[in-house]
Parts: C-alpha cells; sequence; structure tokens
C-alpha cells in the first residue's frame, strides 16, 4: 500500500501541471454552472448572465482540451508544450518560433495522438454548431418561402403582416432577417402594446440570439451529460427573452411590455424563430412588473470585467503550470 501511494505521489509530482486545467474543467462543467443557475442576479441582469453562460462554454472545451494533451503526452513533451506556452505568452525575452514541417514530421505518433485527443471536443463542438445553424436556417428559408406566398410586408410597421387570427408576433433571424406580425395580432394590440413587442423581436434580431440557441443546442448534443450543457439549455433561452424584453423596455412601458405579453402567450411560432409569447411569459411578466434594481453600475462593471477574466486567466495558468 505504501509503495502504491508513494507511486501515485510520484506521479502527481511528474503530472502536476494537469492539475490546473483539470480544476477548471470540474469548475466549467460541474460546479459553475449549478451556482449560475440559482443566482438570483443573473436574471436582474441576463446581458451579463449571457456572458457568464459564453464563458463558461468556451472555458470547458479549452480545459479539457488542455486536459487531454497535457495527460497523454509525454512527460517531457508535456513539459516542453508548457515552456512553449510560457515563451509565446509571457515576457520572458525568449523567442516563439513557429514548429517547421521538419520539426512536426518528426513527432512521434503518441505525440499525434494527443494533440488528437486535444483536438476532438472542440472539433466535435464546431461540427455540431455548424449543424445546428444550418439546419436552423433551412427550417427558415421554408417558413419564409411560404409566408412570401400569403404574407405582405407592411413599411409603416417594418414588419411582415400574415393573415391569421391567433394573435402572434414573432421574429426570423438571420439572413434576410424579419418581424412577422399576424393580423389577429394587430387587431387586439393597442398601439402601445405593438411597438413595445416589435421592438422585443428586433433585440433578438440586432443580438443574434439565434446564435447562442444553436451554441446551447450544439453543446447538450455534445457534452449532454454535464450540468453546464443541461442548465444552459434552459437557461439561455430564458435569459435571451429577458434581454430582449429589457432592450423594448428602453422605449416603452412596462404595463405596455407585460400586457402585450399576456395577449401573445397562446400564439404558436415557426421552430426556427423568436416569438414574443411561448411558455416563459409568466415568469417574464412577473419580473417586468416587480420593481427591482439592477445593481450599482460599478459592482456590474467589475462583474462585467471578471467575466473574460473568467477565461484568459485560468487558461494561461493552466498552460502555463511548469514544474517546480
Amino acid at each position: 500500500m505504501s509503495g502504491l501511494f508513494a507511486h501515485t505521489v510520484e506521479l502527481l509530482r511528474a503530472r502536476h501541471h494537469v492539475l490546473p486545467p483539470l480544476a477548471v474543467a470540474v469548475a466549467a462543467g460541474l460546479v459553475l454552472p449549478r451556482l449560475l443557475a440559482r443566482s438570483r442576479w443573473a436574471r436582474e441582469v441576463p446581458g451579463l448572465a449571457l456572458c457568464a453562460w459564453t464563458a463558461l462554454a468556451m472555458l470547458l472545451p479549452m480545459a479539457v482540451s488542455l486536459l487531454a494533451v497535457e495527460s497523454l503526452l509525454p512527460i517531457p513533451a508535456s513539459h516542453a508544450l508548457s515552456h512553449l506556452v510560457e515563451d509565446c505568452f509571457l515576457p520572458r525575452g525568449a523567442s516563439c518560433d513557429p514548429p517547421s514541417a521538419g520539426r512536426l514530421a518528426s513527432l512521434s505518433p503518441r505525440v499525434w495522438c494527443s494533440l488528437a485527443a486535444g483536438a476532438a471536443v472542440p472539433v466535435a463542438l464546431t461540427v455540431a454548431f455548424a449543424r445546428e445553424l444550418l439546419g436552423a436556417r433551412r427550417r427558415r428559408a421554408e417558413h419564409a418561402d411560404g409566408l412570401r406566398l400569403v404574407a405582405a410586408r407592411e413599411l409603416a410597421l417594418r414588419a411582415t403582416v400574415v393573415p391569421h387570427s391567433t394573435p402572434v408576433v414573432y421574429c426570423l433571424p438571420g439572413r434576410g432577417a424579419q418581424v412577422v406580425v399576424s393580423s389577429g395580432a394587430l387587431r387586439v394590440l393597442t398601439r402601445q402594446q405593438l411597438t413595445a413587442v416589435l421592438e422585443h423581436e428586433r433585440a433578438h434580431l440586432v443580438g443574434r440570439h439565434h446564435l447562442f440557441l444553436c451554441a446551447t443546442s450544439a453543446l447538450r448534443r455534445v457534452l449532454g451529460v454535464l450540468p453546464l450543457s443541461r442548465h444552459a439549455q434552459e437557461e439561455v433561452p430564458l435569459l435571451l427573452e429577458m434581454a430582449a424584453d429589457d432592450r423594448a423596455l428602453r422605449g416603452s412601458s412596462r404595463d405596455a411590455l407585460a400586457t402585450a405579453l399576456y395577449s401573445l402567450a397562446a400564439g404558436q411560432h415557426p421552430r426556427a424563430a423568436f416569438a414574443a409569447g411561448g411558455s416563459s411569459v409568466v415568469v417574464r411578466m412577473r419580473r417586468i412588473l416587480t420593481p427591482r434594481t439592477s445593481g450599482h453600475p460599478v459592482l456590474r462593471a467589475v462583474l462585467a470585467a471578471l467575466v473574460p477574466a473568467a477565461v484568459l486567466i485560468p487558461v494561461v495558468v493552466a498552460c502555463c503550470s511548469t514544474p517546480v
């Protein structure tokens, strides 16, 4: 037993530089998503919360890639990788020369396997994200083709009006982005309510919120067993709606937006579209009508600065941890 313990200690001493990316991966994939999903401030400042989810989604693949490479490389090559990153990113006065073709050709199969393992998760996420984007674009194009047959462009509203009795307002993002309003919505909404929901939908278009949804779907497809992907799939769509609500409230009253959401709650919309109504209406109406404070500006600035630091600092530490 003592021999096994001594061997474990020796292995940890030799491979101690894998501990930072391991800690970062555990924090980004398991611990922080649960804390962020339960936090109260996230729904008070949805834009900042979306940045935090984005930071975690970027941090986890990078940490997993570093962990795979550092774990599978031979120990001398693993340490050399850390020194290379230090030479390139830290002011040590060393040169950072790109590897030559001859040097790459001389790499051993084990090194190539470790690099391939490190690239596996980022490549899988990239492919899944591209598939989600293409699928959503195809569904939007099919729906837009149908709209052209029955709908008419209303220049005064800067929207497409479709003859349908159900009150519904939604947007089709991406290329040829447009806001769609049913004739039923024009009939039941007041001018102030219509202005509020139109601004809500335009906020989705300006913010390119469909990219967030494709990213969370890709994350769930590749890393579905982790709390990060599960909580992100639940929280990000709601935060996007809340962020669009906040944008609409810049020029509309809370009562106008809340009553408009109530009128549109039962409306159906295409799968690839954002709608002002939907299943989150009750939560959003309560948030809109409840007086709240958005926090001190200095505190919000500090939190906003910590989000990119949460991505950069652990990665630098993980890359540049060297033997003592």
